[in-house]
Formats: C-alpha cells, structure tokens, sequence
C-alpha cells in the first residue's frame, strides 16, 4: 500500500513538473514610458511646458496655500469655543473654495 502511494506521489511530481516545461513563455513587454508628471494631481505632463521661473511661482502659490490651511486647522484644534471654531471652519472652506475655483480657471486656460 505505502508502495502505491509513493508510486502515485512520484507519478503525479512527474505529472507536474513535465506539464509546466511545456508552459508557453509569455514575451514580457516594458511598461509605457511615463510622461513627466507634474507634482500637482491632475497635471500630467503640464508642468513640462513652464519656465523655471513660473515652475517656482506655482510651488510657492502652492506653498502659502498649504500654510494657511495647516495655520487655520491648527487654530480650529486649538479652538475651545464651538462658536468660534465654526468660524474658522467656515474660514477654511471658503480658502478651500477660493483655491478650487482658481485651480479651476487656470485649468480652462490650459484646454
């Protein structure tokens, strides 16, 4: 008995190993080469086209941006007040609506 299943064992290896030899290879193709992307979600390639000198302009836009929304979140943690902490949520999303609708009109520019 232990004969036959080490008969089976062996057959059943032999089964395996021959039948992933005539696997059919597969020829791997290199991805795409990726256009420049810009550091800015939705950008794509955009940045590509700007001077240095607008490159510099835009991060440092981005830059004040990004520390008035940390400096106004910091204040609403720090806030006790719920009165005043709404306020300055209020504050912040029309910072967040102000810089969405100017993303907005310089990407209608683009197109």
């Amino acid at each position: 008995m232990i004969k036959s299943y080490q008969a089976l064992a062996a057959t059943c290896l032999f089964i395996g190993l021959t039948a992933t030899s005539h696997a059919e290879d597969i020829p791997k193709t290199p991805p795409p080469p990726m256009k420049e992307i810009g550091m800015h979600h939705g950008m794509g390639g955009k940045m590509a086209g700007m001077t240095d000198e607008q490159k510099d302009k835009h991060f440092r836009s981005m830059q004040e941006h990004q520390l008035k929304m940390h400096d106004l979140s910091n204040q609403i943690l720090a806030e006790k007040d719920p009165a005043k902490k709404e306020t300055l949520k209020t504050q912040q999303i029309e910072l967040m609506k102000a810089h969405h609708a100017e993303m907005m009109q310089h990407h209608q520019k683009m197109q």
